[in-house]
């Protein structure tokens, strides 16, 4: 195991930069995961670490060693990649030894790898199967078997699951994150699904137009989201996010011409254009509550029901407990616990400061 480092890491293609320069640090034996929206830059930034693609300026380092000049079979690295990459006329033990036996390795160290690889991935009936008669999860598992084998420094996922249906994605994910937490292996991980991104990291780097929006432990960025792509980005349902005036006093809010005495959490400049954000779970229904809320349409999930409507003119989202269908009049007005408001700047989006 090793650790990464990225330094001043910068990729250009012609005049458009698809990663500006970044910086990032990957500590020996940590799962760190890239999210963010298709071509956010994380796959690119992903392909330099396994070098596939040239860094335009910047250093890599697995370890001590700068590695942008060597080849990727030099860099002690392995990869999973969205797509299986199974050799289809190949059973699974011979799509697990094979990159072995390329290296020369000993047919006893051979065996040893791939028998404790299927015992560890639950492959071990499978392994005299070709392929095309397994299911997307075990193919999968095969893939992730192929890179457990190399035994690498560390380990590269780039959308292993988004060929997987829901159920699947679930316990495979489930499967990589045991995984990790057997092997302790230092692992770089990129997906678009923020649920994954939430429940694999150990930290989380958000991505926006090929730059770090904000970097740390998932709930950490959750609870306290930097920007408001950040805030809008992660969470499902995403926070609200509503165009919003200070009172003259800055001690409350108008939003959409709906004036709304909230005790906000910080002492702000009177009259101020900010954007006010509201995770979907921090309202409560209360009839007495300032938010005067408009109800337009409801999602019954079972462990949770989703509320769609208005606030003035601007719409909102509700997460309330339990399976429950409501009348309009029973979620009419709304309150939310000062703890839970956010405060943004209104141009440019940045977190303001919060005492």
């Amino acid at each position: 195991m090793a650790t990464l480092t990225l330094r001043s890491l910068t990729k250009r293609f012609g005049d458009t930069a698809a990663l500006t320069p970044t910086d990032l640090e990957v500590a020996d034996g940590e799962f760190v995961v890239l999210v963010g929206p298709s071509g956010c830059g994380k796959t690119t930034l992903l392909r330099m670490v396994a070098g596939l693609e040239t860094p335009s300026d910047g250093d890599i380092l697995i370890g001590d060693k700068r590695v942008n000049d060597l080849e990727p079979r030099a860099r002690d690295i392995a990869m999973v990649f969205q797509n299986y990459a199974l050799y289809p006329h190949m059973s699974v033990r011979k799509n697990l030894a094979y990159g072995l036996k390329l290296r020369g390795m000993a047919t006893e160290e051979i065996t040893r790898r791939v028998e404790w690889a299927a015992d560890l991935l639950g492959l071990g009936e499978y392994l005299d199967r070709k392929p095309r008669a397994l299911s997307g999860g075990q193919r999968q598992r095969v893939a992730m078997g192929r890179a457990i084998v190399r035994e690498p420094q560390l380990f590269l996922f780039d959308e292993p699951l988004s060929n997987l249906d829901a159920k699947l994605r679930a316990s495979v994910r489930v499967e990589i994150k045991r995984l990790h937490q057997r092997l302790g292996t230092t692992t770089l991980y990129v997906t678009h699904d923020q649920v994954e991104a939430m429940t694999l990291a150990q930290r989380v780097v958000v991505m926006n137009r090929g730059r770090v929006e904000q970097v740390g432990h998932p709930s950490a960025v959750y609870a306290c989201p930097a920007t408001t792509f950040v805030a809008g980005f992660l969470g499902s349902p995403p926070m609200n996010l509503f165009e919003a005036r200070l009172n003259a006093t800055g001690d409350s809010v108008e939003i959409a011409g709906v004036e709304a005495p909230l005790p906000l959490p910080t002492s702000m400049e009177g009259g101020q254009r900010v954007t006010l954000g509201i995770r979907p779970e921090a309202f409560v229904p209360d009839a007495n509550g300032p938010l005067p809320f408009s109800l337009d349409l409801q999602e019954p999930l079972g462990a949770e029901t989703l509320l769609h409507g208005n606030i003035g003119k601007q719409p909102c989202t509700l997460r309330l407990a339990g399976e429950t269908l409501y009348a309009k009049d029973q979620v009419g007005r709304l309150t939310v616990t000062p703890d839970a408001l956010h405060l943004f700047d209104a141009e440019n989006g940045a977190r303001l400061t919060q005492d």
